[in-house]
């Protein structure tokens, strides 16, 4: 009979680098809540993304429902409910954590579970975020004192009454105070998340979800959140507006002036410039430098070109009016914009 060896002792086993850590996003989830700005954190966030492969320098994100208390059936406006599997612990312990509304806004009840779990995560210094009503959580934190901040413009004016040591501008759609994040209602939630994107990921991976999102992928936070008229009826077959927006993202690189524009779309100056501003809540040149900046994005994640042909490429006058301009939109220089999404 033939012997056998058994050999004994450690197997050998192959250590590779241990895998990045996911950044984990905690969504707040209420009895009564309106479901849309939930749905569109979870939309972001939470949905897988095929569309993403080869695009991310790191994981993708980890999304956690919480609630005061997990596991119980919360209502929803539209006659339905969800449960909520996480508490407030991890929120608290996530990275970011967004609010997306509170209970009651007008009575200014907010959770003080909620309240401990959001000073918990700002101290270990996780990001914090609301959308549209979910300010007030934040303003009763006190994350929000001697900050620029905003919320839905029908809550505007009781934010600034209930919590006068918050900076109160109703007339954007986010602002980026850098660790604390505030947007105005609906729609904006989009904007802000996108954003938020952008920032961790770079434009090209926030362009790629704002594709499938089906939205414009980027609009300023400055904005104006309420427009006169959000769909313009348009009474003639020829869009004259819509025409010279098109116009001009095809010539970015040329001078472009309120007359220029005007002529493009075939009106007077100040014929145009009303109707603009009224349509896009914007006027005409803050606009365009929108656009020359996010044209700019893709540009500065590849690593050819030098700052100064970035913004000649894309029709700033100089390379210090683009840095000033870059610098007022995104709260940081083309330079250290590139340095964290180059590929």
């Amino acid at each position: 009979m033939a012997s056998t060896t058994t050999r004994t002792g450690p197997v050998p086993v192959t250590i590779g680098p241990p895998p990045e850590p996911v950044h984990t996003i905690a969504v707040y989830a209420f009895d009564g809540m309106a479901p849309f700005e939930l749905g569109v954190v979870v939309e972001v966030f939470g949905l897988a993304r095929p569309e993403l492969t080869g695009l991310l320098a790191a994981p993708w994100y980890g999304l956690k429902v919480c609630a005061d208390r997990p596991g119980t059936q919360l209502r929803a406006v539209g006659g339905f409910s969800l449960t909520a599997h996480h508490g407030l612990d991890e929120l608290a312990d996530a990275d970011t954590v967004i609010v997306v509304g509170v209970p009651n806004t007008f009575s200014g009840e907010v959770s003080p579970g909620l309240v401990a779990a959001l000073r918990t995560a700002h101290e270990r210094g996780a990001r914090i975020v609301s959308i549209c009503s979910g300010a007030f959580a934040l303003a009763a934190a006190g994350l929000l004192d001697g900050q620029e901040a905003t919320t839905h413009w029908r809550y505007a004016e009781l934010l600034q009454r209930r919590h006068p040591a918050v900076k109160v501008n109703p007339d954007v759609l986010y602002v980026d105070n850098g660790d604390v994040l505030t947007s105005a209602g609906s729609a904006a939630g989009i904007d802000l998340c996108l954003h938020l994107v952008r920032s961790d990921h770079g434009a090209r991976v926030a362009n790629t979800v704002a594709r499938r999102f089906v939205v414009p992928p980027h609009r300023a936070g400055g904005q104006a959140q309420f427009i006169e008229a959000a769909v313009t009826p348009v009474e003639e077959e020829d869009d004259g507006i819509a025409r010279s927006m098109q116009w001009a993202l095809d010539h970015l690189t040329d001078p472009l002036t309120v007359s220029v524009l005007a002529r493009a779309a075939r009106m007077s100056d100040r014929s145009y410039l009303r109707h603009f501003t009224a349509r896009n809540g914007t006027s005409p040149m803050r606009w365009v430098i929108t656009q020359r900046i996010a044209a700019s994005l893709p540009l500065l994640e590849s690593p050819e070109g030098s700052i100064e042909e970035i913004a000649a490429a894309v029709g700033f006058e100089s390379a210090a009016t683009y840095r000033h301009h870059f610098g007022r939109a995104m709260r940081t220089s083309p330079t250290a914009y590139r340095r964290t999404f180059a590929a």
